[in-house]
């Protein structure tokens, strides 16, 4: 089973509700996509609404995985860069598959699918993210070519007494 990825697909109150669904899952399983469980989908929407929002107007990309079923499985969000000094790299954020699917290698194709979707994008060198602390992605995106580039401790507070480093990873796409 692969997932199959599509990049700018139109989205329509289907994809939507997939992706929120997605978010919001991905979310409650703890995993490191903007919220701490527990969070509902109203939770959520505000953001993902924003987000769409910046595809509709051409600054991020959007970048979606769907299972053999036709499942939202897979997301990605290409934000581009408005400073002309830094025109030449994105950033990648809303990172995510769907817990159902972990440990089955979609983040590596995940993420083969982000960076393909970058070099389709003209002048583009680099890709950046940010990720928390204290759940290992930094050691995943490694595998997957990125290097930490960057990290400030304890500036994410998941919960008081609970800080977790923000940590940069870059992916030279030359």
């Amino acid at each position: 089973m692969t997932l199959t990825f599509t990049v700018d697909p139109v989205v329509d109150p289907a994809l939507h509700a997939g992706i929120l669904s997605l978010w919001t899952d991905v979310s409650n399983a703890g995993g490191a996509v903007g919220f701490v469980a527990p969070v509902t989908a109203d939770d959520i929407r505000p953001a993902l609404v924003k987000q769409l929002a910046a595809v509709a107007d051409g600054g991020m990309r959007l970048l979606v995985g769907h299972d053999e079923q036709g499942e939202v499985a897979a997301t990605a969000f290409l934000a581009r860069n408005t400073h002309r000094l830094q025109l030449h790299w994105v950033w990648a954020y809303t990172v995510m598959v769907h817990p159902r699917h972990q440990g089955k290698g979609y983040g590596r194709d995940l993420m083969a699918a982000t960076e393909a979707a970058a070099r389709s994008m003209e002048g583009i060198d680099a890709i950046r993210l940010g990720c928390r602390g204290g759940h290992g992605l930094e050691h995943f995106y490694a595998a997957c070519g990125y290097k930490e580039v960057g990290r400030v401790p304890g500036a994410i507070r998941v919960a008081p007494g609970d800080d977790r480093d923000d940590i940069t990873m870059l992916l030279p796409l030359h």
